[in-house]
């Protein structure tokens, strides 16, 4: 459906649909349920309450929280009222929230569901706080009593297409937060070529779990599930979220690897390989099997379900297409609204990102960089024209900072990350991204970094998986050595993985080697580890445990 805004679109459904459940909020172990009638009520008086603080259009207003039905409810809110709605992701220290809302100049925050809201609050000065209080956040707003005493707001905003609708704070893999810009022809171009490739159900379901301060959460299931009229579920926390995703039974799925190679780990923690395969080989058994395991994830009635902002191991694909799970592998980023090619339904390729979509235009760079060209590109880093010449070529084409090969069929191979190459003290530049993904097919192993500065060979440095945690540490060795061996067998000598490094802790959002989109934070895990990487070179063992 053509809507100039998102605004449009919910008002559109408000008006024709106002009993059509739109958000499911899973909380203290039962379910809280808005039409659209409902959440645009609260919608429309928060909207309101935004004007009477004194938040003139073209304000700038933070959101805070962790997925939940208020985030969707701010961020229309601060939409309608003709301000700019500025996410920050829920894991965010203090010093990074602080820092955002002093660059975009924000002039009020949403605070809503959060885990440690005590370690963050120092971070917001100066501004005015509301809080959420279904979600413990008491603040000198609150949601309902400015809900409660405010009237709903009639002359929602009219945006034109070229008006910035939100600033996007990248999760940065180096460096400080970069804002991008994005306006509301950009979102508007975006779903529509969503809806050119994809066929969902009317008024079809949607389950947000990654946070929505990431551009393809939020394209795929806010700005998606306004246009089409959707339903949007909420976990209520990482213990409940296999049940709450099962229940909401989406119809598209979206998630990044880590999250297949954990569903993985649960369904061979109840029934082992050897046994999955051999109940597979049997014809009847074989679709109970396939029924049941899709039926607890919650794939029933999934049209889509997508994988994407990290690459995916292509033998972790051709498992879950075993069981009659498609995962398809998209690519994109925050500055292009993550729409520029997918493994389309009945199209997917695995170990490719797929074709661009249908009115995108690209090319290779003379180095290789994806380069892009489309209406859906960012409108360039907010107070940042420095860094913003910087992402566009000559003739406009956005510059991806991702190395690609195109095959005779236009399906993309992502190969590299310009900035990820490193120098092996031979002078060969290496490209560690296809070096770890041949070692991530093992189920072993739950994350990989290939490094190699200042020694003659790459190395690579691991974590375990939960199942290869739970093997003896000699059974663990032999499983890592075959991989290094196979990897090994199909590589110059100057790429050949001379060592692994087992790690004694996983790599997390909490201590700094994740972003909040579960991207590898390769420069921090450097720093920590580069004054190690010629000891564990000279060390006679291939496998070393840290």
């Amino acid at each position: 459906m053509s809507f100039i805004s998102v605004l449009d679109a919910f008002q559109k459904w408000e008006k024709e649909t106002p009993n059509q459940p739109f958000l499911h909020q899973n909380i203290h172990g039962r379910k809280i349920t808005l039409s659209f009638q409902e959440a645009g009520d609260q919608i429309r008086r928060m909207a309101t309450a935004l004007q009477d603080m004194g938040m003139e259009k073209g304000s700038h207003i933070a959101i805070l929280s962790k997925n939940c039905s208020h985030w969707i409810m701010a961020d229309l809110a601060i939409l309608m009222a003709g301000c700019i709605s500025i996410p920050i992701y829920p894991t965010t220290d203090k010093a990074t929230i602080q820092l955002i809302l002093e660059h975009s100049g924000s002039k009020a925050i949403f605070v809503g569901k959060l885990d440690d809201y005590a370690s963050q609050k120092e971070g917001i000065q100066g501004i005015p706080k509301i809080g959420v209080e279904m979600h413990g956040v008491n603040e000198d707003y609150g949601w309902d009593n400015l809900v409660e005493k405010s009237s709903p707001i009639q002359d929602v905003h009219k945006p034109a297409k070229e008006d910035l609708m939100t600033i996007l704070y990248t999760s940065g893999t180096t460096g400080n937060p970069k804002g991008v810009m994005h306006s509301y022809g950009s979102v508007e171009f975006a779903v529509a070529e969503f809806e050119h490739h994809f066929t969902l159900p009317r008024h079809p379901r949607f389950f947000a779990f990654l946070s929505l301060a990431h551009i393809a959460e939020r394209a795929a299931y806010e700005f998606i599930g306004v246009y089409l009229g959707g339903s949007i579920a909420f976990p209520e926390s990482l213990e409940s979220f296999p049940a709450n995703l099962a229940e909401a039974k989406p119809h598209m799925f979206f998630a990044v690897p880590r999250i297949f190679q954990k569903f993985q780990e649960s369904i061979l923690k109840k029934m082992p390989q050897s046994r999955l395969d051999l109940l597979l080989k049997i014809p009847i058994i074989n679709n109970v099997i396939k029924k049941k395991i899709t039926s607890a994830l919650g794939f029933q009635e999934a049209v889509s379900v997508i994988s994407g902002a990290a690459p995916i191991s292509p033998d972790l694909q051709e498992w879950f297409k075993k069981l009659g799970i498609d995962v398809n592998q998209g690519y994109g980023m925050s500055e292009d609204i993550c729409v520029s090619h997918m493994n389309f339904p009945g199209m997917n390729r695995i170990g490719t990102v797929g074709q661009k979509y249908d009115h995108i235009k690209t090319k290779l760079s003379p180095e290789g960089e994806v380069c892009l060209l489309s209406d859906c590109l960012t409108l360039g880093y907010y107070n940042d024209e420095e860094k913003t010449k910087e992402l566009f070529d000559d003739e406009g084409y956005l510059r991806t900072g991702d190395l690609g090969e195109y095959d005779h069929d236009g399906y993309l191979s992502i190969v590299g990350r310009v900035k990820d190459q490193f120098k092996t003290d031979k002078g060969k530049y290496i490209s560690p991204n296809h070096l770890e993904l041949p070692l991530s097919d093992n189920a072993n192993i739950e994350q990989v970094c290939v490094v190699g500065t200042g020694i003659p060979q790459p190395i690579a440095l691991i974590v375990p998986s939960e199942v290869g945690k739970d093997l003896s540490q000699d059974a663990l060795r032999t499983s890592i050595q075959e991989s290094l061996k196979s990897l090994n067998g199909t590589l110059p000598n100057y790429e050949k993985v001379a060592k692994a490094i087992v790690m004694k802790e996983d790599w997390t959002i909490d201590n700094g080697l994740l972003t909040p989109t579960l991207k590898l934070k390769r420069n921090h895990l450097e720093k920590i580890h580069s004054p190690y990487y010629s000891d564990w070179f000279d060390k006679s063992e291939t496998v070393i445990f840290e």
